[in-house]
C-alpha cells in the first residue's frame, strides 16, 4: 500500500466504538491517500510506505471536531437581552415583546450577503482554533423567501472561504414573522413549504429544521413541513421539547429524523421512539446555561434506550452566545452528567451522525475523510476538563494541513 502521507508515532483516539476507551491506539499511525484515510492502526503493522512521513512525537490525534447545531449566519446584537435576563425576565417574555429571534430577524433582513458572510467567518475563527472540521449552520433569521435563501448561500460561501465542511440547514420555521402574526399555519404553507422545495431543487440545504414549541410552531404545523421535506428528499431534524413537552421527540422520530435538539422536556415515549428510529439527541448546554434552565435533558433515559448523544454549541446571538465546542463538551459533563468519553464522542462521532455524515467523518478508520485534529495533550480528558485552553497542534482537513 502506497500512501500520500503517513502520520507516525501518534496516540489515536479513533472514537470507533466497541473496544478500548476512546477507541484508543497507543503507538499508532495513520496512512492518508488523497483526501481519505487509507489505513489506521499500530505502527508495527503499517502495511506500506508513503511519499511523506511525519512524526507526531506522541501527540494525540482525534477526528476533527463536529459542531452539529449552530446559527452562525446573522446580523445585529442582542446583548441588551442578556442584561434583561439577568434582571429576571425570561426568554419567552422577551420574545413576546419583540425581542429574541425577531430582533435578529430585523437586523438580518437589512444586512447584505457580504456582511452576513463576513460575520459568520469571524465566528468560525474560534472554531478553527479548537480543531473543528465540520459545522452545521442554520438559516432562520430571514423568514422570507429571499432572505432565507441568502442565509443558506452565505453558509455555503463561508464553507468555501474557511476550508471547513459546512452542513446547511433550512430553518425557515424558526418563529412566526411579524407580517404573519396570528397566522402561523399560513406562514408554513405560503413561505416555509415553498422554501423547502426551492432549497432542495438548488441544493442549498442539506436538511430541514423547525422550532416546535408554544412560542413558535405546533406539532401539526411541524408535521406539514416535515411531509414536504420528505417529499423533496431532504432529511429532517427538530428543535424539540426545549421549554415544554410538545411531543417533539416522538414527532421527529416518526419521520426518521436525524436529530432532536435541546430535548430537556422530551418524555419517555419520545426517547423510546428516538432510540428505535436512530434519531440522535443533541444536547445544547450553552442554551441551558444562558437561560438558567433547571430541567436537564433525560440523559439516563437516553442511555437506557440506546439514543446516541451529540453535543453542540447552539451558537446564536441570544440564547447561546457560545462559540467554543470544547467548552460545550465541558458543560455537558458538568451540567448534564455525561462522561468525558460520551462528551468527546458527542463532538465527533455522534455529531457526525446527527448531520447524516457518519459514513464520512467522526471516527478515524479506513474509508473516512481524513479530517483530523492533532493535540498537545497527555490524555483525551484534557480536551474537556479545561475551559479556555486550546491545546491544538494542527488540523488536517481532506488530507491536507490547514
Amino acid at each position: 500500500m502506497q500512501f500520500d502521507r503517513l502520520l507516525t508515532n501518534a496516540r489515536l483516539a479513533t472514537m470507533v466504538p466497541g473496544g478500548a476507551a476512546y477507541g484508543a491506539i497507543e503507538g499508532g499511525a495513520i496512512g492518508i491517500s488523497g483526501e481519505r484515510i487509507a489505513w489506521a492502526g499500530p505502527m508495527a503493522e503499517v502495511p506500506g510506505e508513503a511519499a511523506v512521513t511525519e512524526n507526531m512525537d506522541g501527540r494525540w490525534i482525534t477526528p476533527a471536531l463536529v459542531d452539529c447545531h449552530t446559527h452562525l449566519v446573522f446580523a445585529g446584537d442582542r446583548s441588551d437581552e442578556y442584561e434583561r435576563k439577568l434582571a429576571g425576565e425570561d426568554y419567552a417574555a422577551i420574545a413576546r415583546a419583540g425581542g429574541g429571534i425577531r430582533k435578529t430577524v430585523e437586523a438580518t433582513r437589512k444586512a447584505g450577503a457580504a456582511e452576513l458572510a463576513a460575520g459568520a467567518l469571524s465566528r468560525l475563527d474560534a472554531y478553527a482554533l479548537e480543531g473543528v472540521g465540520t459545522v452545521e449552520i442554520k438559516s432562520g433569521y430571514g423568514l422570507t423567501h429571499d432572505s432565507e435563501l441568502a442565509q443558506l448561500k452565505a453558509a455555503r460561501g463561508v464553507g468555501l472561504a474557511s476550508g471547513m465542511r459546512i452542513s446547511a440547514t433550512l430553518l425557515a420555521a424558526h418563529t412566526v414573522p411579524v407580517e404573519y402574526e396570528g397566522r402561523s399555519g399560513a406562514y408554513i404553507d405560503e413561505v416555509c413549504i415553498p422554501l423547502v422545495r426551492e432549497a432542495a431543487r438548488t441544493g442549498l440545504a442539506d436538511a430541514v429544521d423547525a422550532y416546535c414549541e408554544g412560542i413558535a410552531f405546533s406539532p401539526e404545523e411541524t408535521r406539514r413541513l416535515f411531509i414536504a421535506a420528505k417529499a423533496a428528499g431532504l432529511p429532517v431534524k427538530l428543535h424539540a421539547d426545549q421549554l415544554s413537552d410538545t411531543g417533539g421527540g416522538q414527532l421527529v422520530a416518526e419521520f426518521g429524523g436525524l436529530s432532536a435538539d435541546h430535548i430537556e422536556y422530551t418524555n419517555e415515549a419520545g426517547i423510546a421512539a428516538m432510540g428505535k428510529a436512530g434519531t440522535v439527541g443533541v444536547l445544547l448546554p450553552g442554551a441551558f446555561y444562558a437561560l438558567r434552565e433547571t430541567q436537564r435533558p433525560p440523559v439516563e433515559a437516553m442511555r437506557a434506550a440506546g439514543v446516541p448523544m451529540a453535543v453542540a454549541t447552539d451558537a446564536n446571538p441570544g440564547t447561546s452566545p457560545l462559540v467554543s465546542l470544547l467548552t460545550a463538551a465541558n458543560m455537558a459533563c458538568t451540567l448534564f452528567h455525561l462522561t468525558v468519553e460520551e462528551a468527546i464522542a458527542g463532538i465527533t462521532r455522534e455529531g457526525a451522525r446527527a448531520l447524516g455524515l457518519a459514513g464520512e467523518i467522526g471516527t478515524i478508520e479506513a474509508g473516512k475523510v481524513a479530517d483530523l485534529a492533532v493535540w498537545d495533550i497527555e490524555r483525551p480528558a484534557e480536551l474537556v476538563q479545561w475551559i479556555g485552553k486550546r491545546p491544538l497542534h494542527g488540523r488536517i482537513l481532506g488530507g491536507e494541513w490547514l
